[in-house]
């Protein structure tokens, strides 16, 4: 299965992992990026043997966005979004929505415990 297609197909499983991996932390730290126009709250789950990059993205217009990026055989980074449904966006615990709320709408990233977005 090539990358593409997990995101398109399966991208329930991996906001699992993502939620997963960021939950078991110590430390979590939720991004505020912006490009162009949109802007977003980020959590990124790295897995460096891999050359891989897993986020979940919440926009400022409450859109979620799974992102997962890879580096091809040519050393480029490539990309791959893919929006959320709502079954997927319910996966994300509640804590963790909430304050990728607050980072997007005040501008400023947070650093909390893990343990902290379960609730």
């Amino acid at each position: 299965m090539t990358y593409e297609e997990l995101v398109k197909k399966h991208p329930g499983s991996l906001v699992e992992k993502i939620v997963t991996e960021v939950l078991s932390k110590d430390t979590v730290d939720v991004y505020f990026e912006d490009e162009g126009d949109e802007q977003w709250a980020v959590i990124k789950v790295h897995i460096y043997e891999e050359d891989k990059e897993m986020a979940l993205r919440l926009l400022s217009d409450n859109k979620w966005i799974l992102q997962f990026g890879y580096y091809d055989d040519e050393d480029e980074f490539i990309e791959l979004l893919q929006p959320l449904t709502q079954p997927e966006i319910d996966l994300i615990p509640k804590g963790l929505q909430k304050v990728m709320l607050k980072v997007v709408t005040s501008e400023e990233g947070l650093r909390l415990p893990g343990n902290f977005l379960s609730r």
